[in-house]
């Protein structure tokens, strides 16, 4: 992040008084370690090297940032506005989506586990993962992250899951989903068996045969919200993209975090274009 609001976010979690200077490390520093490990996914080897502290106190000040910028979810995730977003108001949205107030989607982020924590974890594609919900509102911000549930469940569980600890939608509005999703008065989807990602329209190199595939355009314009904020999370926080070697709490707590650091960042202006120009250094191995 950029230097003003690296400051900006010390600032705000001394007023919180949720960290404090120690006799070895102001607060500054505490932060600079734990953005250190998330946008490099560092070892506490590496953290050792580059700040000069022990491993013991590299992981507990790592542990304790990771619980103050947790302690600020609902500070910084909050419910969407209810006021028409001013992209709903082009004539290619309006008639469709003036209700709409965000996206929502389901992202799997990798997870370490011992042999006998595995198998609920274990996805589709046979890796091991937490199934993540997000829901976005169209400034780019997450209005809601609901994380922790095993990479074996499915996207729809794991929002109705969401929907019985807190997640509401206001009468009368809706979010955009994806076709794994029920079609709701709450959470719209995409007509079934017709094309439906911008990926999918740009092959085809036509306009839209029906009112389905139009609808389904604008849909899928408007959803690539939720896919972009996801896109931007991870190029942000590349820990967000392997198996990080904590505890399952800390592991899950990490993924809350990045949520509020990018809403932090955005609240301050950060450049959302700047991850995709950072270099990446995590062996992929």
């Amino acid at each position: 992040m950029e230097v003003d609001i690296f400051q900006a976010l010390v600032d705000k979690l001394r007023e919180k008084k949720l960290l404090a200077d120690s006799k070895v490390l102001a607060v500054e520093e505490q932060v600079a370690i734990f953005l250190y490990a998330v946008s490099k996914n560092a070892t506490n080897e590496t953290l050792q090297d580059w700040f000069q502290h022990s491993a013991e106190t590299i992981s507990r000040r790592f542990g304790l940032v990771l619980d103050a910028i947790t302690r600020l979810t609902n500070v910084y995730i909050r419910p969407p506005s209810l006021n028409p977003h001013p992209i709903l108001s082009k004539p290619q949205f309006y008639h469709f989506f003036q209700n709409c107030i965000g996206a929502i989607d389901g992202t799997h982020i990798p997870m370490f586990l011992s042999p006998g924590q595995q198998e609920p974890y274990r996805n589709r594609k046979q890796t091991l993962s937490q199934n993540v919900m997000v829901a976005c509102d169209f400034d780019l911000k997450f209005v809601h992250v609901h994380a922790g549930w095993e990479g074996s469940a499915s996207d729809a569980r794991v929002l109705q899951d969401a929907l019985n600890h807190g997640f509401h939608v206001p009468h009368g509005k809706f979010y955009l989903v994806d076709a794994g999703y029920a079609n709701t008065p709450q959470f719209l989807a995409p007509y079934r068996g017709t094309r439906y990602h911008l990926k999918e329209q740009g092959e085809v190199r036509q306009r839209p045969q029906n009112y389905k595939e139009l609808f389904n355009l604008r849909h899928a314009q408007l959803r690539n919200h939720i896919e972009r904020i996801i896109g931007i999370l991870k190029m942000r926080f590349p820990i967000l993209k392997v198996a990080a070697h904590y505890s399952v709490d800390k592991q899950i707590d990490i993924s809350v975090a990045c949520c509020v650091l990018h809403n932090f960042i955005r609240l301050h202006k950060g450049d959302m274009e700047w991850p995709k120009d950072a270099p990446m250094e995590i062996d992929p191995n």
